[in-house]
């Protein structure tokens, strides 16, 4: 006998709802896998990619401007650089393709993991978004506006920074064959015409001196090259990066005496932290200028400038800087920072270098000159002052990336109250030699600096750079 169809509707209703519930069941578990797998990927990516801990006592990039030193060491890691044929331990000309990298970050010691009060410490949360897109910021919250007012009294000052400068690999073969001074013929004597000019010195200068090890490039110059590059008007030199040390201690200390040697003053690196974190300080048309130089890549925490102990201005750790940088300014009317940080051929700077550069303005600095990303990045104006976030290359080997082949100087006009002026000279970064762009490509390179700088800025034709006012 059947059952009735009612009772075989019912059945297969109950069914239907069991069958419901298995499916919303699965489909449930997978949504929680699929979100806690979400999470756990987020997490990871999350950190900060230049070392959100500090470099290991063997290899590192850039955590949160402050107390990286508690963060996790890496265990190693290589960094990749804009491949410039070298001597010593590399030999790879062309830089390597693919993800670019930081350099790798060093291990602070306890000591180091004081925060300055200048700025404070990032908590955990902001730390692990460091390398996300930076804020926008016009400073307007300030009331100041960066530039140079029309009624400035007291005269001016005309500085000049140039990017990236090595002596090695095909860079350094072509000029031993050409003669040092021809890095400079095409530039007309434009560092003759100004008041001071700045490079990053990117290599130990050097006869002597063992590899660094564990680096993928190891750089080294001869003493004669810097005949050529004081003879083109270049006053002073950043040796606060991470090559200096490429030679060791050594090869430090060799840099430091032929620097002395020839009468050009370097800052970023000495023969103990007093001197690493030091001001040089310029008298020009009645107006002081302070220079400092730091750095926040390098490959070892050894190469740390302490307090009996050869190194570099490191600021994983930042206090040490801001306080020179305080002291400076009661010194001096212009203060400069030149710092080495950021994603090497990374066009856009990041959340790290940001509130690093912020709270170096916030010390007592009127302007910020960045490198090591290969790359021109963009520029920032932040209460009334400048930050420019990467130089880009200049003396350099010429690498398979066209991005690294374009270069400026930055030329910078200050007053005595601190105020500056910024304008770019377009250049191309041809083989060991900077050769001013003609007008179309130098107009090209001008917008696109103006569009990676998050709608802060405004480049005039002739290189003006001016604040975007909203």
């Amino acid at each position: 006998m059947y059952p009735p169809r009612s009772g075989n509707r019912q059945g297969k209703r109950q069914h239907s709802r069991r069958r419901r519930r298995r499916v919303w069941a699965w489909v449930n578990v997978a949504l929680l896998l699929l979100i806690t797998a979400a999470l756990a990927y987020s997490f990871m990516d999350g950190k900060d990619p230049q070392g959100s801990a500090a470099p290991p006592a063997a290899l590192v990039t850039s955590p949160s401007p402050e107390a990286a030193a508690t963060a996790a060491v890496p265990t190693e890691a290589v960094p990749t650089e804009e491949a410039p044929g070298t001597e010593a331990t590399a030999t790879a000309e062309p830089a390597p393709e693919g993800t670019p990298e930081a350099s790798p970050v060093p291990t602070e010691t306890a000591a180091a993991a004081t925060t300055a009060t200048a700025a404070p410490t990032p908590s955990p949360a902001k730390q692990t978004e460091a390398t996300n897109a930076p804020q926008a910021t016009t400073g307007s919250s300030s009331g100041l506006v960066a530039g140079l007012p029309e009624n400035t009294s007291g005269g001016t000052v005309k500085l000049s920074f140039a990017g990236d400068i090595i002596f090695s690999g095909k860079a350094g073969a072509l000029l031993e064959q050409k003669g040092y001074d021809y890095s400079y013929s095409a530039l007309d004597g434009m560092f003759k015409k100004d008041d001071l000019t700045v490079v990053n010195l990117e290599t130990p200068i050097t006869t002597r001196g063992v590899g660094a090890k564990n680096k993928q490039f190891v750089f080294k110059g001869p003493p004669k090259a810097l005949d050529a590059l004081k003879a083109a008007g270049v006053d002073a030199v950043n040796l606060a990066n991470n090559h200096t040390l490429d030679q060791g201690e050594e090869g430090l200390l060799d840099t430091l005496k032929h620097l002395g040697e020839r009468g050009i003053p370097h800052v970023g690196a000495g023969r103990n932290s007093q001197e690493a974190y030091a001001a040089q300080y310029f008298e020009r048309n009645g107006i002081k200028i302070a220079l400092l130089g730091v750095t926040r890549v390098m490959p070892v925490i050894e190469w740390k400038a302490e307090a009996g102990k050869p190194g570099l201005a490191s600021v994983y750790d930042s206090a040490e800087a801001l306080k020179a940088i305080a002291a400076a300014k009661q010194k001096a009317d212009v203060v400069v920072v030149v710092v080495h940080w950021g994603r090497e051929r990374m066009e856009q700077y990041d959340k790290t270098q940001q509130a690093l550069g912020h709270s170096f303005i916030d010390a007592g600095a009127d302007l910020v000159m960045g490198g090591h990303p290969h790359v021109l990045q963009g520029i920032e104006p932040y209460k009334g002052k400048w930050i420019a976030y990467s130089t880009g290359n200049f003396i350099f080997t010429r690498g398979s990336i066209p991005a690294t082949w374009e270069t400026a100087v930055f030329q910078a006009e200050c007053s005595k109250q601190g105020q500056c002026a910024l304008k770019l000279k377009p250049m191309d970064a041809e083989l060991a030699q900077p050769v001013p762009m003609n007008e179309a490509d130098g107009q090209l390179l001008l917008h696109r600096i103006q569009s990676i700088s998050s709608g802060l800025i405004k480049v005039r034709n002739d290189g003006t750079v001016t604040q975007a006012v909203k």
